[in-house]
């Protein structure tokens, strides 16, 4: 089985990795897990059940999967990317192998439609961006965006009519948290450096593309007053998340507390950087340089 390869990213997913390899193991035997130095035993799992296993540190998202993509071993230009929280169906297994065996050269990738779940619960509704383009010819395809990275694509796209499953809260409540605290603190960073893009309203509003119309939909969100609000608003009344029962709700405000995340990091940012220019320190700092310092009227 040599038509499409397997790139999976990983960072400390020794509980996620065997049954993200169990799931692909109908597709193909070439399987290359990218790890970003886990702690955990992420690596000797994955070798353990055949995956072909290199560590790099991570430095950014766009350029961990273009090192995978381009830069590793991987023996065929068609490559199904994952993540170790993914799964794959039999029936997607049998459309990707047929489309690849099937296709003319002008096909550069395929879109599929993800599923996630949590608490038991398909998130129909409250799931935001729900169609991925995943299996791509390697020769055709770069990544650029350091966080939520967009895929540039030199080609026609297929469309897959079968999904994968995702289970983002597959390792918890807390990892969750993390993740994204992290995440926000890098889209914070990106929107206080200018490195957002100009959006194009006609191509937010009529690409034909999903993956360009929602990068320029995210474009000018960015540049909304009360994101947090609209995102509520978009995901509860829009999307109807609430037909999702309470995981639906549960995941709308989560979704809103992470955008507020990202606004309060942007505004601390920006005061900073203001402070840096004028060659002062931010007010921020200095109450967190006068918190640690004793009072008078305190023992030393």
């Amino acid at each position: 089985m040599t038509s499409i390869s397997v790139l999976i990213l990983t960072k400390n997913e020794a509980s996620d990795i065997a049954g993200c390899l169990e799931s692909v193991a109908a597709i193909t035997d070439d399987v290359h897990v990218l790890d970003s130095e886990s702690t955990d035993e992420t690596c000797s799992i994955a070798a353990a059940l055949g995956a072909k296993v290199t560590v790099r540190p991570f430095d950014n998202f766009a350029a961990q999967r273009n090192f995978g993509l381009h830069q590793l071993p991987i023996l065929n230009d068609w490559v199904l990317m994952l993540d170790a929280d993914e799964r794959l169906g039999q029936a997607l297994v049998e459309e990707a192998l047929a489309l690849v065996a099937t296709c003319d050269d002008s096909v550069a990738a395929a879109r599929m439609g993800r599923r996630d779940f949590w608490l038991g619960q398909h998130l129909k509704h409250a799931s935001i961006s729900p169609f991925n383009i995943r299996l791509v010819r390697r020769s055709c395809v770069h990544f650029e965006r350091e966080i939520n990275e967009v895929l540039v694509v030199d080609g026609n796209i297929a469309e897959l009519s079968n999904p994968f499953d995702h289970y983002p809260f597959s390792k918890g409540m807390k990892h969750w948290l993390n993740k994204h605290n992290l995440y926000s603190t890098m889209e914070a960073e990106l929107i206080v450096r200018n490195r957002v893009g100009r959006p194009a309203i006609g191509k937010a509003l009529f690409s034909r593309d999903p993956s360009e119309r929602r990068l320029h939909q995210k474009r000018i969100f960015y540049r909304l007053p009360a994101r947090p609000l609209i995102k509520f608003f978009y995901m509860l009344v829009l999307r109807r998340s609430f037909l999702d029962g309470l995981p639906g709700l549960h995941y709308t405000l989560l979704q809103c507390i992470y955008e507020y995340m990202i606004v309060l990091k942007t505004l601390e940012l920006r005061e900073r950087q203001a402070a840096e220019e004028k060659g002062l320190e931010s007010p921020t700092l200095q109450a967190s340089t006068a918190s640690r310092v004793p009072k008078a009227t305190e023992p030393t």
